[in-house]
């Protein structure tokens, strides 16, 4: 059976010495800021843009060249990691997947502003290393979010 698959994007965002989580509505997991990439974006962008969409923070992305470029090609900025994810897993199987695309960034503030119709800032939490030792978050979102941390601070 083929599997379907989106292109997304996601930012652990950090500010002095925490990053930022909120429990995503529709997959019950605690999430850094992201979503999909649209058909006219870059992966960088739509990180950018999610991370102002849903939390109003402007973010500076920790971000890696090759520098190769001519006429017809550039470098894009390189995530932190590139991950295959399965979402909507039942006893039946993989409902689909995503190839979300990393990345590290850095904001100035800690003041949420989400967009209408995004989540609240009540529902997202700035989360230190420390408690993420408490065992809430999946060991994925705790080890990037240790990662990005500790490069980002």
């Amino acid at each position: 059976m083929e599997t379907t698959r989106h292109f997304v994007a996601t930012v652990y965002v950090v500010n002095d010495g925490a990053t930022l989580l909120h429990e995503h509505e529709k997959l019950g997991l605690w999430l850094p800021p992201g979503g999909h990439i649209d058909r006219d974006e870059l992966p960088h962008e739509a990180a950018t843009r999610e991370v102002h969409e849903e939390t109003g923070l402007d973010v500076d992305l920790l971000q890696e060249h090759d520098g190769v470029s001519s006429p017809t090609v550039e470098s894009l900025p390189e995530p932190a990691h590139l991950l295959l994810e399965d979402i909507n897993v039942s006893e039946v199987g993989v409902g689909h997947q995503h190839i979300d695309f990393v990345y590290y960034g850095r904001a100035d503030s800690r003041d949420l502003d989400p967009a209408e119709g995004e989540q609240s800032s009540e529902a997202w939490e700035w989360v230190t290393s420390e408690e993420l030792d408490a065992g809430r978050f999946d060991s994925d979102v705790t080890e990037l979010s240790r990662e990005a941390i500790a490069l980002l601070e």
